[in-house]
């Protein structure tokens, strides 16, 4: 072993005269702070607070090194994190966040509040195979929260119940501490952990650069967990999501640009891989209050199981989302209880300003409701148990989407009290569009309402390639395909299947410049129809 630096012999002398304790080194060199020297009994009962930060700042004061939690169970408030720190769970131990409020610092902003928190720190890891556990519990109380994307009002009309999981605990929502919360942090690693029953987002960045997370459980309840989203990243740079299995009530990740902890500040260069996402609401979400922008986004061989919604985009707030790819994923969806946002939906598309994502009246210096470009979505396998709608908005269409290589199998669940379900694929406003080789298969249970397989209304710029499916109800003579309003579009290598009475039907004054060639409609009675609206020579 090399002999000890005077700058390490000197902190270590500093342990000793100001902690009274010696931390121990490993024959590598690495210096390890076991809670236990620093007096955290491991009995879930005692609060371990005062004993693991004091641990935490020796480490600090040390230079740097491991904070090390051995088997056992340990209760705490807020444990500040510092700079050059490796928290290491021991598998066996599991760090229990305090149900009491008093024990957590909300400081001057209460959405910051965590077990876990680090602020403007570089090298930060979160390791080991242990748990931590945020001990969240839950009531069922009427609604009174002003919200429900339409699903209180179905709710209302039809006589059904409102009652809906609120936490316990806290006075309010604002308050409800995160598992981990890291702001400004350079170079955080947080792998191998257990995170269990968050009452808020589990784990939430802002603003940090060059995060890793690997081989994460993330765990809430999928009835219950309201706002406990798994991952959320607010203006962070150069994060790598991998092998992580996320089962939440909520968002299983979310990606922003919000004013929520600090200034909205880009969200950009984000890639998931390899995981496992099942979610009441989103698998993975582009959040509506996107004030600056996200882009750079790469999401690849995952699976979504037991979703709500697989991949949303919604976007309200003046910013940007651009360059994502989604692909080769598998999208399992199933619809839950009614305060959930969604309703068994692969894809969800929409842009809107907030004022009428709220359904409220627009206010002087409302913002755009911002943009979403170039997203490319390939070699997917989804089940449906709704409409998938891809809308833009009047003053803002979607520009540049893909749709290439997906399989997309639709149903529905008897037992949902309601279904507004109607195309499998909804496109409106949307500008440079490709969809291409996309199949759809309509399955038992099904809905009588449910109409084609794909429709486009005001969509500019169009190539539907390699195209098959039918429409769910052929006798009825709906088509397979609707255009309404829709300019310069080329319909190439697309096959009828039998029992097609009606593959396209083209309606509305603004289609024209709509060209088909190459097709094999054969098995189609009517291979393609024009409303009486439609001028002529707009399709040839």
């Amino acid at each position: 072993m090399k002999t000890p630096s005077l700058l390490r012999l000197l902190s270590l002398a500093f342990c000793v005269a100001v902690l009274g304790v010696s931390p121990r080194l490993h024959a590598a060199g690495a210096t390890v702070f076991n809670v236990r020297d620093y007096g955290a009994t491991g009995q879930q009962a005692d609060d371990a607070r005062p004993s693991i930060q004091r641990a935490i700042d020796a480490c600090a004061a040390a230079g740097g090194g491991t904070v090390y939690l051995p088997p056992g169970a340990y209760t705490s408030g807020t444990l500040r994190l510092r700079s050059h720190l490796r928290f290491e769970i021991e598998a066996g131990a599991t760090l229990f966040a305090s149900t009491d409020p008093g024990a957590y610092d909300f400081g001057t902003n209460a959405a910051k509040a965590a077990l876990l928190y680090g602020e403007n720190l570089e090298g930060v890891t979160l390791e080991g195979r242990g748990t931590v556990d945020g001990q969240a519990e839950y009531e069922w109380r009427e609604d009174d929260f002003e919200s429900g994307f339409n699903h209180k009002l179905w709710m209302q009309q039809l006589g059904k119940s409102l009652l809906r999981s609120v936490p316990k605990g806290f006075p309010k929502r604002e308050v409800f501490p995160h598992l981990v919360y890291l702001g400004q942090v350079k170079d955080a690693r947080i792998t191998g952990l257990n995170f269990r029953h968050s009452p808020s987002w589990s784990l939430a960045l802002y603003d940090c650069e060059r995060a890793v997370f690997d081989g994460l459980y993330i765990y809430t309840s999928l009835r219950e967990a309201v706002w406990a989203d798994g991952i959320d990243l607010d203006g962070c740079k150069e994060v790598a999501i991998a092998n992580c299995t996320i089962t939440t009530g909520d968002d299983c990740i979310a990606l922003s640009s919000f004013t929520h902890f600090g200034p909205a500040r880009l969200c950009e260069n984000i890639t998931v891989n390899n995981c496992r996402l099942s979610s009441a609401s989103a698998g993975l979400k582009f959040a509506e209050g996107n004030r600056v922008g996200i882009r750079r986004v790469l999401v690849s061989n995952t699976v979504f199981t037991h979703v709500n919604r697989g991949v949303v985009f919604f976007n309200g707030a003046g910013g940007q989302v651009s360059d994502v790819l989604i692909s080769d994923c598998v999208i399992e969806c199933d619809r839950f209880d009614w305060f959930w946002a969604g309703d068994g939906q692969p894809f969800f598309f929409r842009l809107a300003p907030i004022a009428e994502l709220n359904q409220e009246p627009a206010k002087p210096g409302d913002p755009p409701p911002g943009t979403i470009r170039n997203v490319t979505i390939r070699n997917v396998i989804a089940r449906a148990k709704g409409s998938s709608p891809i809308h833009g908005h009047a003053t803002s269409p979607l520009e540049g989407i893909t749709f290439d290589g997906v399989k997309l199998f639709v149903s529905t669940d008897p037992a949902a009290p309601y279904d507004k379900a109607e195309h499998a694929l909804d496109f409106r406003r949307v500008t440079n569009l490709k969809v291409r080789h996309v199949e759809v298969f309509w399955e038992p249970p099904a809905l009588q309402q449910w109409q084609s397989a794909l429709s486009f209304e005001d969509v500019r710029g169009l190539e539907l390639d390699g195209f098959e499916g039918r429409a769910a109800w052929p006798e009825r003579d709906g088509p397979a395909v609707v255009f309404k309003n829709v300019a310069d579009a080329r319909v190439r290598d697309c096959r009828a299947l039998a029992g097609t009475r009606v593959f396209l039907k083209v309606t509305g004054a603004g289609s024209r410049g709509i060209r088909l060639h190459g097709n094999d409609l054969s098995q189609a009675s009517v291979p393609y129809q024009l409303d009486k609206g439609v001028k002529r020579g707009a399709v040839k």
